[in-house]
């Protein structure tokens, strides 16, 4: 794959639904879309900061695709066969028998979202000292290594930090550095290999099974273990499919069951891939690590036979499991997305290439040169963008990087980033449309966007809650 690839005509795949059931969008919703001053206001009421929007002030909802996605009339008839049992919901077999037939792990821990299932991971086999390499970040799974005791290590390769390349598998992990964190720290201190698919924070690219297998195999001759963020799994499997030789006519469920015949674990958040809004687990083929997380899920979730979910939830994700793994649902899926970036590159928008999964990511340091990192040019691009349309995206740049847990100095990643995730089989192409519209015209007057101060942050995670003033005490001059 190459820089000739946005060159290609391309190719609307329809999906394989009808919508019959909408939802109507609130007066307050039609408003936002057609009045800037209430855009304004909104925008400054919450600090600069996407998330601390209200719905009602939002038109388009690109904030994310986590619990956003719309379910289908089997998930909605499964939830009418709640077993709201305490303990043994049937619900839950359900879902174990989904989860080993899609997975092929033989152990469950259900929990209320995938966060929880990375906190039980990381209290149980951290130990204070370790270190953890990862093929980049993903912010919570980051934050639970550490307040487990453990040293975050980025182990990706170069080209998952460099917006600009074509490299097909931005995912993959950089063999040589992990072999030297090893000969650096000692096996002793590395509990597992934590390798996510589909990487978000590169723009939602994946990792090539070639390269996997390679790592399986050195972590095998290590005794490390490998544990997946198969969060975004099926899309992973998708670009498997498309991009690696051999695996064109295999299906997505068969390669992603391959990709998990590879790694000794996983965390889940059933609220992107699943089609759920709620839900999520950890699963894995070790039985003493199974029994000590069923354990621990009674402290902070619930029984172990729902963890935090209720049985209505567990029947949706059973069945969302089936529903996910479908080659004509993921295809579509995925081509919308890239159709959103088609037509920004047409344009000459800076994105991430290629386009990833599940979200078109805006390349800020590109769109906004003038701004410098330190006045956070993704979230003064994401707050513009909202201004502008009442689109909804977020900042992925310094701001979602944080703080180093020991200097206390905010991190600088190379990627600044802005990202319009979307929600599966919520939106339309004419929605995509629009979204293109509204983004081509920000780009248009970038130069009028000016940079923000952050005013107020909390100690972790303080994308979700920081708030800004824009420099000059404008947005856009």
């Amino acid at each position: 794959m190459n820089e000739d690839a946005k060159h290609e005509r391309f190719q609307i795949i329809t999906p394989p639904y009808r919508i019959k059931v909408v939802e109507l969008l609130s007066r307050q919703q039609m408003e936002i879309a057609d009045n800037r001053e209430r855009r304004s206001q909104a925008i400054k009421k919450a600090g600069y900061n996407t998330f601390l929007l209200k719905e009602d002030e939002v038109y388009i909802d690109f904030l994310t695709d986590s619990g956003t996605n719309a379910m289908s009339d089997n998930q909605w008839a499964g939830m009418m066969l709640g077993d709201e049992a305490y303990a043994g919901s049937r619900n839950f077999y359900n879902l174990d028998k989904a989860v080993q037939d899609i997975y092929g792990y033989r152990y469950l821990v259900p929990t209320h979202q995938g966060r929880a299932a990375e906190h039980i991971m990381s209290q149980l086999l951290i130990k204070p000292g370790s270190f953890i390499p990862n093929n980049m970040y993903f912010t919570t799974r980051r934050v639970h290594q550490e307040l487990a005791g453990a040293t975050w290590v980025d182990v990706s390769i170069d080209e998952a930090h460099d917006p600009e390349s074509w490299h097909p598998f931005k995912g993959n992990v950089d063999l040589k550095k992990l072999e030297s964190l090893i000969g650096e720290v000692g096996v002793e201190k590395i509990p597992y290999m934590s390798i996510e698919a589909n990487v978000n924070m590169a723009g939602g690219q994946p990792f090539s099974m070639e390269n996997l297998v390679a790592l399986r195999e050195m972590c095998n001759g290590y005794g490390i273990p490998v544990m997946l963020d198969g969060t975004r799994l099926v899309e992973n499997a998708h670009f498997i499919q498309r991009r690696e030789a051999g695996y064109q006519s295999r299906s997505v469920r068969e390669i992603v069951r391959e990709v998990c015949s590879y790694t000794d674990g996983v965390t889940v958040s059933g609220k992107k891939d699943a089609l759920v809004n709620i839900g999520g687990f950890l699963a894995c083929n070790d039985k003493d690590l199974f029994l000590e997380a069923k354990a621990m899920v009674v402290v902070y979730e619930g029984l172990h036979t729902y963890g935090g979910m209720s049985g209505r939830d567990m029947e949706a994700m059973a069945r969302g499991l089936y529903e996910m793994v479908q080659d004509r649902h993921v295809a579509a899926r995925v081509n919308q997305v890239e159709y959103l970036g088609h037509l920004l590159l047409e344009a000459g928008v800076p994105v991430v290439v290629p386009v990833g999964g599940h979200a078109v990511f805006l390349d800020a340091k590109r769109f906004l040169p003038h701004i410098p990192q330190e006045q956070y040019p993704s979230q003064a691009l994401s707050a513009a963008l909202y201004l502008e349309s009442g689109v909804r995206g977020m900042e992925r740049g310094v701001v979602s990087s944080g703080r180093d847990p020991v200097t206390g100095e905010e991190r600088r990643p190379k990627l600044e980033l802005v990202r319009l995730a979307i929600p599966r089989r919520g939106y339309t192409h004419t929605d995509m449309d629009f979204v293109a519209q509204a983004i081509i015209k920000v780009y248009e007057t970038r130069d009028r966007v000016r940079g923000l101060k952050m005013v107020y942050e909390t100690e972790r995670l303080r994308f979700f809650q920081a708030r800004f003033r824009p420099i000059g005490g404008q947005l856009i001059s």
